[in-house]
């Protein structure tokens, strides 16, 4: 679905230029759950901005089905850590407002809007606005804001980065439960070694700028997973003992 070929992003300073990402060849498989994970400032959010077509490669190309990507497009959806709900709208015209965007009726954005709140578990709270949620629960609306108009790719920039660690893990948990029943490709930024492998079907690993990309592993844990308890299994220890002596090595520098 997605190849990105040779990329290089560099940036133009007043004194310098920076090398934000340095010749990126990865190709992302139709219907993956693919993690990325790295020390900070490596160009994980960059190499997004550029899948999404918010910026342009200094170098190298970025094919989506087949076609250079030259803009933002409908078919890739991106969620940041922010969730960028508009607070004078209530949780279900929040979640509506792309298909209100696409001319939807209301009747029909209005249904189809309560049934993904249901779905992220949020029924009873459609008519509430941003200020009335929790942290968690505004970014539950926000990724039923993104699924609802079914984007072939999503992004997600570090979505649960801000949360507590007990609402991380339920999120965790209802986004693979999500993403299990719809099967759709998912390109996932996280700091986390532990995020990365329990939600993953490959983690791509990057090195301290310029960001490059150091190895791409399969994760063999069976789906469904328990992310309550992946701890416990074999094959996620081993996995993350072994990235994790790469990791340290990028985040010492």
């Amino acid at each position: 679905m997605l190849e990105i070929k040779g990329v290089a992003k560099r940036f133009r300073g007043r004194d310098a230029t920076v090398t934000a990402l340095d010749l990126i060849d990865l190709t992302v498989r139709t219907g993956e759950f693919l993690t990325i994970v790295g020390p900070s400032g490596c160009g994980k959010s960059t190499l997004l901005n550029l899948i999404s077509g918010l910026v342009s490669p200094s170098e190298g190309v970025l094919l989506f089905n087949g076609k250079p990507v030259t803009g933002v497009s409908r078919q890739i959806g991106y969620i940041t850590q922010s969730d960028n709900l508009f607070p004078w709208r209530s949780l279900r015209d929040n979640v509506a407002f792309p298909l209100e965007l696409a001319g939807v009726s209301r009747a029909e954005r209005n249904a189809r809007a309560d049934a993904w709140i249901e779905r992220v578990g949020l029924g009873g709270f459609a008519s509430a606005y941003p200020h009335e949620l929790s942290g968690g629960m505004r970014q539950r609306g926000n990724i039923a804001r993104t699924l609802i108009y079914e984007p072939e790719v999503i992004l997600m920039d570090e979505p649960f980065g801000p949360l507590d660690a007990q609402t991380r893990i339920k999120l965790q948990a209802q986004l693979l439960s999500l993403w299990e029943r719809a099967r759709g490709t998912v390109i996932f930024i996280t700091h986390d070694l532990t995020e990365a492998i329990g939600l993953a079907d490959r983690v791509a690993l990057m090195s301290a700028r310029p960001g490059r990309l150091v190895r791409v592993e399969d994760v063999s844990i069976p789906r469904p997973r328990d992310i309550y308890h992946i701890h416990d299994n074999g094959d996620f220890r081993r996995l993350y003992d072994d990235l994790w002596r790469e990791l340290e090595v990028q985040v010492r520098g």
